[in-house]
């Protein structure tokens, strides 16, 4: 405590960053500030604060960065936080990268993809879609509004007959010359209103169209302008908000019980909610901290920053971290705490759906029954966020591994994660299960580390996922192995560096909560295993068809995509496909379905 007091009696009356750390050297907290004298000094006369008071009687050291400006300090802290996860600080429990769709505006015949970062690549962004579901369920409704191309091929115009999807008026064909490069990007320029919810504009201009064709006697086209325009109004009825303004917006709200808090953020693009997701928080602190926390984390990273962001509170820094956002953006980005009006009624909407999600994480006392596990299991931490690993294989061949994750005992699937054996040969379980901790180790930055990791097996297992937790210096994850002992059929527990395991009681949540990761786990990696081990069988019987070789083979991956899409394809689709003809599409269909 001296040194730390000779520390903070030298600090510089400048902008800046400073770190209090533990006995350990871990980093317990990162904060900025505009005056870094003034601002550590209060910690020590912090009052009553609870926990302000438990963090300063457990730093043994100070570091400080002095920065250029109040406003380098805020970017550093994000860093830093995301670096070392302190803590004493407010951490988001998920900071992954939600999916966007990506519109390549600059290419001759511009179709979308779904990506998880932006690039400065010219093209456009739309999103995010949250859950995942949400995105597939616009791309459902785009290709059901416009004849968006729904393949992978290469389109110059130049194919020799449309496939299917021309038939059944779904496609245009460009990639035959039907619908020229002009008329393409008439469609597209079309489908880019719709998502930027300028609905208006885009239906005076299909109408002007329809009138154009209808008076031209070309009725058929006039028709189907129509139809297009009926599907779009539908479309826009069940799905704008209240607001008739065109707006993107994240809204932000926060419902308590007791300690716990929930952040619900509701992602409006075109006047549309597009997306939700919601964060939980076991203790949390108050509504102006949580929040501002919260916008530091959530946007410190690739990802869509609207226009304006609507709060529950107003922030003593809100100015500060609206010229961070727009500085980000690229453009002006605003910040509301709304108390009335157009906006406190979207608030309240995102308001309602945080106490529907903290009510769900509180159920049927959720967070005593995993204070229950960290006591039965020694753990150092609550463990919320649970990771489970499982490897499948038969003798060392097709081998996999799956990674399931359960938050507040429930799983998460959109967290799972599935992983092919690339460094491993033979039946090497230990060395299997080293390599995917590795690899998701490797993936920090795209996902939270977990409270606990659960490995399928039992000392050895445990021993070489340890090693991978130490290289990496992860010290503050909890790690178990779950193994069935053949005698009694009992579940038991085994923990580093211990050699006799923890006998888990028959009946008890902790049991059937373990049991739980474990099985999924193991249902996750078979299911994989079986995927991969059928592409294999898939791939080795149409080098075996008399006429398939390794160019028509590639052609026929290329035109598909995947080894499932050419086993559930039509004749007509397989026909369809470059560089085939009528006989090789005999054989091709009669040995994917005999």
């Amino acid at each position: 405590m001296d040194l730390v007091k000779e520390k903070i009696e030298s600090l510089p009356h400048l902008p800046g960053v400073y770190l209090m750390k533990g006995g350990r050297g871990e980093v317990l907290y990162v904060g900025k500030a505009k005056v870094l004298s003034s601002r550590v000094r209060s910690y020590f006369h912090a009052g009553d604060d609870p926990k302000v008071r438990s963090m300063v009687l457990q730093i043994a050291d100070l570091e400080y960065i002095v920065t250029r400006s109040e406003l380098e300090a805020l970017i550093l802290e994000g860093n830093l936080i995301k670096q070392y996860r302190p803590k004493y600080n407010v951490i988001l429990r998920d900071d992954k990268n939600y999916p966007l769709l990506r519109l390549p505006i600059k290419e001759d015949y511009p179709r979308f993809s779904i990506v998880r970062r932006i690039k400065k690549d010219g093209a456009l962004y739309f999103g995010p879609y949250i859950p995942t579901g949400g995105l597939y369920e616009m791309m459902r409704l785009l290709r059901k509004i416009f004849p968006i191309p729904n393949c992978t091929i290469e389109i110059d115009g130049k194919a020799a007959r449309p496939c299917i999807e021309f038939e059944i008026k779904r496609c245009l064909a460009p990639c035959t010359g039907n619908q020229s490069k002009e008329a393409y990007h008439q469609m597209m320029d079309q489908v880019r209103m719709f998502l930027e919810g300028k609905d208006q504009t885009l239906i005076r201009s299909l109408k002007k169209r329809m009138a154009l064709q209808a008076a031209s006697l070309d009725f058929e086209e006039a028709a189907r302008l129509r139809d297009q325009i009926a599907r779009i109004e539908r479309a826009l009825e069940r799905q704008r908000i209240t607001s008739t303004r065109i707006e993107d917006q994240d809204v932000v709200a926060i419902a308590r019980k007791d300690e716990a808090a929930d952040i619900q953020i509701l992602f409006v693009r075109g006047g549309m909610v597009v997306g939700r997701r919601d964060f939980f928080f076991q203790q949390a602190p108050s509504d102006e901290a949580l929040c501002a926390a919260f916008l530091k984390q959530f946007y410190n990273k690739e990802g869509v920053i609207p226009k304006e962001i609507i709060i529950p509170t107003v922030l003593s820094d809100q100015k500060l971290i609206e010229l961070w956002l727009s500085e980000r953006r690229g453009g002006a980005a605003h910040i509301h705490a709304p108390s009335q009006g157009r906006r406190a009624k979207i608030l309240a909407l995102a308001a309602e759906n945080a106490r529907i999600a903290l009510a769900d994480h509180l159920q049927a006392g959720g967070i005593e029954k995993l204070e229950r596990l960290k006591t039965l299991l020694r753990l150092s931490r609550t463990p919320h966020r649970i990771e489970g690993y499982d490897i499948s294989n038969i003798m060392g061949t097709s081998a996999v591994g799956s990674m399931v994750v359960f938050e507040s005992g429930s799983p998460k699937k959109s967290d799972y994660r599935r992983f092919r054996i690339k460094t491993i040969e033979g039946a090497n379980d230990f060395g299997m299960m080293a390599e995917i901790l590795s690899r998701r180790v490797a993936a920090m930055e795209e996902m939270p580390l977990p409270d606990l990791i659960l490995i399928d097996g039992g000392a050895g297992q445990v021993a070489a996922v340890r090693s991978v937790l130490e290289q990496a210096n992860i010290i503050s994850v909890d790690l178990i192995g779950l193994a069935k002992e053949r005698e009694d059929q009992g579940e038991r527990v085994y923990l580093p560096g211990e050699a006799e395991p923890i006998l888990l009681p028959v009946g008890d949540f902790a049991t059937h909560l373990l049991m739980r990761v474990r099985d999924e786990a193991h249902r996750f990696a078979l299911a994989y295993h079986r995927k991969v081990r059928d592409q294999k069988m898939l791939a080795s019987s149409l080098m075996e068809i008399e006429g398939i070789g390794k160019v028509r083979r590639k052609t026929l991956l290329s035109h598909f995509g995947s080894l499932a899409k050419i086993r559930s394809a039509t004749m007509a689709e397989l026909a369809a496909a470059p560089s085939m003809n009528q006989k090789v599409v005999e054989r091709l269909f009669e040995a994917l379905h005999r």
